[in-house]
């Protein structure tokens, strides 16, 4: 239980005590602020604090908001403050400071005029130390709280008018609309989040959590693929409906998190990783179901999954070097005049949200296509308006970035440099090999362009044509290493890391489908989708400020560069049935290896509580 300190005379007719209280609060009453510490001292070390003036005036959502979020260890609102266990310290500090400044006794109150506000008391207790750690330098979240009211009122007329405006406001409404992200597709605005929220308020007073929701959408999703598996029309139809049951649920599970603020690092986990999961699994249902009706289009399926793939990386790059450069000049190409006016525009913006094939608008196309056609047409409009989308949003960023001069920082590099994932050969390579040999983006398209033109040759074990792509895959290597010989801090270089995924994830599907065997794409599929986990367990590690995964785990599962190497030796090596086995072998191994790491670490005390309130696409 949290603990919430009420500093001051308690005011009659207040609802403060009650509202804390089914915030989850043990409530205490200090007189002063020396009192106030005695009771900080005797709160339990691994408790939430709160520190409440006694006058607050405002809706208990206001309260929940600024005093009960989990991701931030120190948050206030007008008239409170609070720290989670790890900012304790901080709090302390700040309030002995300020009981020492006053003598232990409370600032008298004086009229204070705000613009559109009612006049405040001065001298509140909490809104003193939450300066006072802004002082200090510590950060200290505050949460917008647009209509809702939180004040804290000089005088009894001043509280009457904050008692009016919080009655003018029905919190409940607010509440219900900041469920909802504020930017999202067309689709999930106008489809699903008019009646999504209503099912996450059902959700929170029956006590479900986000994590239930969340597995809840899985199952459906993963039902959903076993009845696209099935290859009749009817579970085609069955399998349709499903997958639009299991983005409703996907919209539910954040929806609650932010109307009950409940958040997790385990939930962070779950939300970051099953949508993927969901997706590829019923990319992989559908080509099942088509190989029973005797149309073998795993070779599609997995083209999508990689295509998607590259997607995301390209997302997550271009945040990643962009987030915290610093922009010299602004962008004034045609491209970014172009783009200020379409945005003029109210249509043109859903417009554009819906060309880039969101996972809302993807979802829908392809649960209409399945239950209206063929798994065939399904991944081959689905390939065709992702690369058009891929194509649309690449340009836009290139652009961007070749106009607008930006000094990226060293956090940058690095996180574009982790999300690389280079193992020990490219590591060698780039101590070996000191020199750089050029611009790090063009190194990494000079070692994949070698490497895609090797793998026109065909497969055939232990010809000296089938070493060709071994050798090309040497070459990839060494250029892996010299590409990030230097930091990536060049005005394209967020591109190097999705030429290192095109490259490994293109060269397993092509050696797969020159194998000719049945069984080597599916167990190419499962290669890929376990590599992928393990890139976008990185991403979001990175997005947590947690850094990639231990280097223990690149040497184990040997880097893009050493997987690459790995996969073109074993085709070079081993007859087309071996080469099968050997895929299904090592796509067991690098997901058994990438899954434990994975698991240890979301669900160990140090995870970061990151969520993915952007869409990616």
């Amino acid at each position: 239980m949290s603990t919430a300190i009420v500093t001051g005379q308690p005011v009659p007719g207040s609802s403060l005590e009650n509202d804390l209280r089914s915030l989850g609060f043990d409530v205490r009453v200090s007189a002063d602020a020396a009192e106030a510490e005695t009771l900080l001292a005797a709160v339990p070390a691994g408790r939430r604090v709160a520190l409440v003036d006694a006058r607050f005036v405002g809706h208990e959502h206001a309260l929940r908001l600024g005093l009960t979020d989990p991701r931030f260890p120190l948050a206030a609102v007008t008239g409170a403050v609070t720290a989670q266990p790890a900012a304790r310290q901080a709090l302390t500090r700040a309030l002995a400071r300020e009981t020492s400044a006053s003598g232990g006794c409370p600032v008298p109150s004086a009229p204070s005029e705000r613009p559109g506000a009612a006049a405040v008391a001065v001298g509140s207790l909490a809104d003193r130390v939450a300066a006072a750690l802004d002082a200090d330098g510590a950060e200290v979240y505050r949460p917008e709280l647009g209509s809702l009211v939180a004040a804290v009122p000089a005088d009894p007329q001043a509280r009457n008018e904050a008692r009016q405006a919080v009655a003018a406001v029905d919190d409940e409404a607010v509440r219900l609309k900041s469920a909802v992200k504020s930017r999202d597709g067309f689709f999930t605005t106008f489809c699903i989040s008019p009646y999504s929220r209503y099912i996450a308020r059902w959700c929170a007073r029956r006590g479900l959590t986000p994590n239930q929701v969340t597995t809840a959408s899985l199952l459906t999703a993963l039902i959903a693929a076993g009845c696209a598996a099935t290859g009749t029309r009817g579970g085609f139809i069955v399998a349709g409906v499903l997958l639009i049951a299991s983005f409703v649920l996907d919209c539910t599970d954040g929806q609650l998190a932010r109307y009950a603020l409940k958040y997790s690092t385990l939930g962070a986990w779950l939300d970051a990783t099953f949508d993927r999961a969901k997706e590829y699994a019923y990319y992989a249902g559908l080509a099942l179901g088509a190989a029973r009706g005797g149309d073998d289009v795993w070779a599609l399926a997995l083209g999508a999954m990689i295509l998607q793939i590259c997607r995301h990386v390209v997302d997550f790059s271009f945040t990643e070097a962009n987030h915290d450069a610093t922009v010299a000049t602004a962008d004034t190409s045609p491209n970014a005049s172009l783009s200020d006016k379409l945005d003029s525009v109210g249509w043109t913006v859903w417009a554009r949200r819906i060309v880039v094939l969101p996972i809302g608008e993807r979802w829908a196309l392809i649960a209409v296509l399945t239950a209206a056609t063929t798994p065939r047409i399904t991944f081959t409009v689905l390939l065709v308006g992702c690369a058009l989308a891929a194509l649309y949003t690449t340009a836009g960023r290139v652009l961007r970035s070749l106009t607008r001069k930006a000094t990226r920082t060293d956090r940058a590099a690095r996180a574009l440099a982790d999300l690389a994932d280079n193992g020990p050969l490219a590591v060698f390579s780039a101590r070996v090999l000191r020199a750089p040999l050029g611009s790090p983006l063009l190194v990494a398209l000079g070692g994949a362009a070698v490497l895609a033109v090797s793998l026109f040759f065909g497969f055939s074990g232990f010809s000296g044509v089938a070493w060709a792509p071994v050798a090309g895959a040497v070459v990839y290597a060494v250029a892996c290493g010299q590409a990030l010989s230097r930091p990536l801090k060049g005005a394209l270089d967020w591109l190097v890391p999705p030429v290192f995924r095109v490259a490994e994830y293109c060269t397993v599907l092509v050696l797969a489908s020159k194998a000719g065997v049945n069984g080597a794409l599916p167990a190419a599929f499962g290669l890929v989708a376990a590599v992928a986990y393990h890139h976008y367990d990185t991403v979001y590690r990175i997005r947590g400020n947690a850094g990639a995964p231990p280097a223990w785990l690149a040497r184990a599962i040997g880097g893009q560069e050493g997987r690459t190497l790995l996969v073109t030796a074993l085709a070079a090596l081993l007859t087309a049935s071996q080469f099968r086995v050997a895929l299904t072998v090592l796509a067991v191994y690098v997901a058994l290896v990438v899954l434990a790491e994975s698991i240890r670490f979301w669900v160990s005390s140090g995870a970061p509580a990151v969520h993915d309130e952007g869409e990616p696409a």
